[in-house]
């Protein structure tokens, strides 16, 4: 008998990406196994979206690998605020603003950056994503250190019902030159756990995103945590050099990558 599936010519081409091409066809319809395939990948980006951060859990992780932390919450009372009232996620509550303005009130110089982990559009980003971005941040950041080029970083605050611009408040509290917000980003059918990067330079209330530059899809199956390491530092470094970030602030950070590595980028893409 034969196979009732009729296979696509473009199947040769699955093997260099995850995008949903050359499925086959069932009569009239997607065979069964790809189609279970995208209802759970569908499942899995709604949990995403839905699922709440353990910050308490999170800060705990970051702790124990020698970061300070710190705790805050948007002005959106749970996750069905947040994801009807975006505004709501761009401010603090109350009580976070009054801590944080403590916090930021301390006679300790001013951090030039401070990293705000938001849950954003995927908690699951933030809790699988955020922790091994920062650990190979912090190898590039004492290697400047040890350079003369040292930086002050403010402590790692872990924030709820987050979206990008809550790290502008919390920056220009704090008093840091430059903030850099780790976010979970909007899932998609092939990447429920995928982390955006956002660094503004001069944080404070009112800032948009043309003053921001962006690093996306930082996961190991997309933009892998060296490799957005790599791009962050460069950025940082150009960012407090010419003190601006967003439109005038250019990514040339591939041009710096070893001709190995950049070969081996190419070669596994």
């Amino acid at each position: 008998m034969s196979d009732a599936v009729e296979k696509n010519p473009w199947s040769g081409l699955k093997a260099f990406t995850n995008a949903r091409i050359a499925l086959g066809r069932a009569g009239n319809a997607l065979p069964t196994a790809p189609l279970l395939a995208f209802n759970l990948s569908h499942a899995q980006a709604r949990d995403a979206v839905h699922q709440p951060l353990d910050a308490d859990a999170l800060r705990r992780e970051l702790e124990a690998a020698g970061f300070a932390t710190l705790g805050a919450s948007s002005a959106a009372p749970d996750r069905q605020h947040y994801l009807r009232r975006p505004d709501l996620g761009r401010r603090l509550s109350d009580e976070s603003r009054a801590a944080l303005a403590q916090a930021g009130s301390d006679d300790n110089e001013k951090p030039d950056v401070v990293f705000v982990v938001g849950d954003g559009l995927s908690a699951f980003a933030a809790a699988k994503q955020a922790l091994p971005l920062l650990n190979a941040m912090r190898a590039r950041l004492d290697a400047d250190r040890d350079a003369a080029r040292g930086w002050r970083i403010g402590p790692v605050v872990v924030a709820s019902q987050a979206r990008v611009a809550l790290g502008d408040e919390i920056g220009e509290l704090l008093g840091a030159k430059l903030v850099a917000m780790l976010i979970g980003e909007r899932p998609g059918l092939s990447s429920p756990d995928s982390l955006g990067v956002y660094l503004t330079w001069a944080p404070k209330v009112g800032c948009h995103d043309a003053q921001r530059n962006c690093i996306s899809n930082v996961r190991p199956e997309g933009l892998p945590h060296e490799a957005a390491a790599h791009k962050l530092h460069y950025l940082m470094t150009h960012a407090r050099r010419l003190q601006l970030t967003g439109v005038g602030l250019k990514d040339d950070s591939d041009a710096l990558l070893p001709e190995a590595d950049e070969a081996g980028r190419i070669e596994s893409a």
